[in-house]
């Protein structure tokens, strides 16, 4: 078995995957404060109650925009699954070639979900990832990721309002009965809600305006992904799409 783990700003994301699809998946918090030790213990329970021996575990493939974790969770590998974890960078061969002017500012958690996006859907294919940032990434039919866009995510968002306006309270993250919010609350969630639905929505249909971009695939992932109030705009929702883009980069490259 394999042992994806995928650490963001919020969430450390794992997958444990018997052949290419994944067995179980779990999210825990992104803090910089736990150890190793912590870490470890809450892996060791989630691998026990779904029936996984850490003797099963051949490998550990990860990768991080969070570098205050990585050697934490090195170790959590090393002392836990008995392994030493393979790391996947910028650097890494993914299966897609990089088209940006800088490729080591490329986050790894963006190139392994674009790369399982072309891997599985196709291409030209277009991945919304709703996490701490919401980021649009973009793969042409010749497997070339040639960009996208970064923007502040949902759930960033809604906390930002609240931190600047004093007296605006915090919301549920919730889609409202109506775009017209009457309340606070309602409004709050309108404005977070149907206003990123609408963002998605320009910034989809200006991609595949462009040429290399016409009749691109739009795969959503992320956590907050179904916040979005037309699902209709995304072709694919698949949330261990990260997941699986380690899993398949570690084949890849396990020679």
């Amino acid at each position: 078995m394999i042992v994806t783990m995928d650490i963001g700003n919020t969430n450390v994301k794992f997958g444990v995957f018997d052949g290419d699809a994944p067995v179980v998946t779990w999210r825990f918090s992104t803090k910089a404060s736990r150890t190793s030790d912590e870490y470890g213990s809450i892996l060791s329970d989630l691998l026990a109650r779904s029936g996984i021996k850490a003797s099963e575990v051949e490998a550990a493939v990860l990768s991080s925009v969070a570098p205050a974790l990585n050697y934490t969770l090195e170790h959590t590998c090393k002392d836990y699954l008995g392994v030493t974890p393979v790391w996947v960078t910028p650097s890494t061969d993914v299966g897609i070639k990089v088209r940006y002017d800088n490729p080591r500012e490329l986050g790894s958690d963006r190139l392994v979900a674009a790369a399982a996006a072309y891997m599985l859907y196709g291409g030209p294919v277009i991945v919304v990832d709703f996490g701490s940032a919401t980021t649009f990434n973009l793969v042409n039919k010749k497997g070339e990721f040639i960009g996208g866009a970064i923007a502040p995510g949902i759930k960033t968002a809604a906390e930002s309002l609240v931190n600047t306006a004093a007296k605006l309270p915090r919301v549920e993250l919730a889609m409202p009965e109506s775009i017209v919010g009457r309340s606070t609350t309602e409004c709050m969630q309108s404005g977070i809600v149907y206003g990123y639905t609408g963002l998605v929505k320009y910034m989809l249909e200006s991609y595949r305006a462009l040429d290399e971009m016409a009749g691109a695939k739009v795969v959503a992932t992320g956590g907050l992904c179904e916040l979005v109030a037309d699902q209709s705009l995304f072709d694919v929702m698949d949330r261990a799409l990260a997941l699986k883009g380690l899993k398949m980069a570690y084949e890849r490259n396990k020679k």
